[in-house]
């Protein structure tokens, strides 16, 4: 059985709620999955990865969270190749440019984005948001 790694990082439990939606679509879909706070991940957690999502919300000027998915992404881009990565995030306030950033970001290290896109949405996620991270989440199921 294959697993889908979730790693996020969540300030008030909106993309903590997003990376469950990923995990219970991945869990449908037949798979393991594995939610992995950012600051409990590394690199080599998601080297053997075929599939994999990551869910950071837009912070400061639209940009990732600093502290730790900064880093982490920093430290992951040289071994994004091949990889399939789904992402996803809430925000506040903004047009969503921290995911079209990070959707460019990805693909610029050689990942395929699935759906081509990431998942943002302002504030705690709705209903229809959380079919489309379940739906996410049974599409990394597969590739996995």
């Amino acid at each position: 059985m294959s697993t889908v790694k979730i790693v996020y990082w969540s300030g008030t439990g909106n993309t903590e709620a997003m990376a469950q939606a990923v995990a219970n679509g991945a869990k449908n879909a037949g798979a393991d999955a594995e939610l992995i706070p950012v600051g409990s991940a590394s690199v080599a957690d998601l080297a053997s990865a075929k599939a994999f999502a990551l869910g950071c919300p837009s912070m400061g000027a639209e940009q990732l969270e600093e502290g730790e998915m900064e880093p982490f992404m920093a430290d992951l881009e040289g071994s994004l190749g091949g990889k399939n990565v789904g992402l996803f995030g809430s925000y506040g306030w903004g047009n969503q440019e921290w995911m079209r950033d990070w959707e460019e970001r990805c693909k610029g290290a050689g990942a395929t984005v699935v759906n081509d896109e990431g998942i943002a949405f302002l504030g705690a996620p709705d209903d229809a948001t959380i079919s489309d991270l379940e739906a996410l989440g049974a599409a990394l199921a597969g590739l996995a």
